[in-house]
């Protein structure tokens, strides 16, 4: 089967977190035999910013941030089995949203996939008119990057006919364990660019360790953090390009993990971070949200912080030995349960499933 996937680019994870949970799973739904092309709009520096070339298992077409060009690209799902078209994909979205569905032939599956559903939700409850809350009858299915029972109650409260979550998880081509990287040592490291919805609590649960801590090091990579106010023992690096991310995980006694305020508050929304940081054998430190032992168990494949002072604690017991033990129970759960193998093969059952209807819907 043909799919049409219009996001916000599959070849640039520069300011777009969405990048590897994207190669994941397309890669394992190409391996199942999908034919896919993959739309994204030349926006936000992305291009300038690839850290991987086209790959080979999936057609990639770039178009200009320009109405015209949005048009042309979307006239191309007119030959697809499947279209989807993604949240934030960064230009004009809704525009893309409503020509993608004039363009999509009648049997084909139309798919919204959200990749951040509790902004999504939020925009909709606010907004009666929203071109996504009017579309969701016209959408055969919508899935999302997590958010478990209430984003799928959510969604179907407004409308949606059907809605399925599916998360994140490790890609163990890309991700896995390495050798320690001078560069990246540490007691202590986090990696993620400096957002609104996660800022504060950034500073919660890293840099108010990190002053309650002088004698042990804290790592901070990511974009946005340079004016940012930290102590001495904050070793700041910048934008880490995804080829350094296994030694970034890998190197520290510890990596965390700090869910953006609305999935943490939604739950059941483990981040990208957590898989990566698990498939490179790292011991993974995250703040608390609602549904982690459905992926990595507390204690033992991962630590569980409920505010800074509980970062401070556990990092200050925390051993070199114990950590590499956890950090290669959880690469083993991981790799058993949660690759992006296991995804896809859930959502090839759903597509499967669901094309049917809908060829049948259309005849």
């Amino acid at each position: 089967m043909k799919i049409a996937f219009y996001g916000s680019s599959i070849v640039s994870a520069y300011w777009n977190g969405a990048a590897t949970y994207y190669r994941g799973l397309l890669r394992a739904l190409a391996q199942k035999g999908y034919d896919i092309i993959f739309y994204e709009p030349d926006v936000y520096d992305r291009q300038k910013n690839r850290d991987i070339d086209p790959p080979e298992w999936c057609g990639v077409v770039v178009y200009d941030g320009t109405v015209e060009a949005l048009k042309t690209v979307t006239a191309e799902a007119a030959r697809a089995d499947i279209v989807v078209k993604a949240s934030g994909v960064g230009f004009e979205d809704d525009l893309l949203l409503q020509e993608v569905l004039r363009n999509a032939p009648p049997r084909a599956l139309k798919i919204f996939w959200d990749v951040d559903a509790p902004a999504t939700l939020a925009e909709l409850r606010g907004d009666p008119d929203h071109v996504l809350r009017k579309a969701l009858g016209e959408l055969d299915l919508v899935l999302t990057y997590g958010g478990g029972d209430p984003v799928v109650d959510a969604y179907r409260s407004l409308g949606a006919a059907n809605c399925v979550p599916v998360y994140n998880a490790l890609d163990p081509v890309t991700h896995h364990p390495v050798p320690h990287d001078a560069r990246f040592s540490a007691d202590l490291g986090f990696l993620g660019n400096r957002l609104p919805d996660r800022e504060a609590r950034v500073e919660h649960f890293f840099l108010e360790p990190a002053a309650r801590l002088p004698h042990q090091t804290f790592l901070l990579g990511g974009s946005g953090w340079g004016d940012k106010s930290m102590s001495e023992n904050v070793n700041f690096i910048g934008h880490v390009s995804t080829r350094d991310h296994n030694a970034f995980n890998v190197t520290p006694k510890a990596v965390l993990n700090i869910s953006r305020a609305s999935m943490a508050e939604n739950g059941f929304s483990p981040a990208t971070r957590v898989f990566e940081a698990a498939g490179a054998g790292a011991c993974l430190i995250t703040d608390y949200w609602e549904g982690i032992e459905l992926f990595l168990k507390p204690e033992e494949e991962v630590l569980v912080a409920r505010d800074g002072q509980d970062v401070a604690d556990i990092l200050a017991g925390l051993d070199r030995e114990r950590a590499k033990a956890i950090g290669e129970r959880a690469l083993a759960r991981v790799l058993s349960e949660h690759t992006y193998v296991h995804r896809a093969e859930a959502v090839d059952r759903l597509f499967r499933s669901h094309a049917g209807a809908a060829r049948e819907a259309a005849e």
